[in-house]
Parts: C-alpha cells; structure tokens; sequence
C-alpha cells in the first residue's frame, strides 16, 4: 500500500480482535515470550514480540503482542506489534509498530470526531 491511498485501522474488526489488554493476550504468547526472556536474559537482540515473521497470516499478526508488562508508572501496557489497516478497496495490511511506525501515524491523522463523538475517516 501507497502513502497515496486512504487507510483506516481495523484492529477491533478482525474475527478474533487484537489484544489491547492483558486479560486479552494469549496465555500461550505470554509463556513463550517469557521463556525466551528467562533463557537469554540480557542477551535478546529485541523484545520477542517485536519479531517479525513474514510466515504468520493476518490473523496471527493481529494477535501478536510486542508488549504487556507494567510500564514505569505501574500501569499495565498491552501494545500490538502490528495495526491491522484496511485500504479503500477494502485490502487489510498488518503494519509493524516499529518498522511502519511513520504509515501508522499518518493513518492514524486520517482519523477525525464527528459532532456526536463518532470517529470518521477522512
């Protein structure tokens, strides 16, 4: 997908949403993410959710989380590694938080508040 071409996100329209708090992440994902962190320690080149695997489909992306752990405030963070987009012809991307963070920005200054607080899509 272009710069050139109106994207809306989708994460919540997905058949199985994208997790964005900790009670919606996969027991399974927070194990083997937490093995790899105990086994390697201060050795990991990135955060094992950051990885990407250009095997998994849209729905696998969806559902990896690149962070869920507590932040410096204490507070619980749950951060997607991918954004699920969706194109004018109606075509969905999975776009990695850190490698497309500048097309998620400007996807996301697309977004606008109607009058009655409904988010519009320019």
């Amino acid at each position: 997908m272009n710069n050139n071409q109106n994207l809306t996100l989708e994460n919540r329209q997905l058949e199985d949403k994208q997790p964005l708090n900790p009670e919606e992440v996969a027991p399974e994902q927070k194990q083997q993410q937490q093995q790899e962190i105990d086994s390697k320690g201060n050795d990991l080149p990135i955060n094992p959710g950051d990885r990407i695997d250009g095997s998994k489909n849209l729905d696998q992306k969806a559902k990896q989380v690149a962070v869920d752990a507590p932040d410096i405030t204490g507070d619980h963070v749950t951060v997607p590694t991918y954004f699920v987009v969706e194109d004018t012809e109606g075509d969905k991307e999975a776009l990695h938080h850190v490698k497309d963070a500048e097309e998620i920005s400007d996807v996301i200054r697309q977004a606008r508040t109607d009058e009655n607080g409904k988010r519009v899509w320019d």
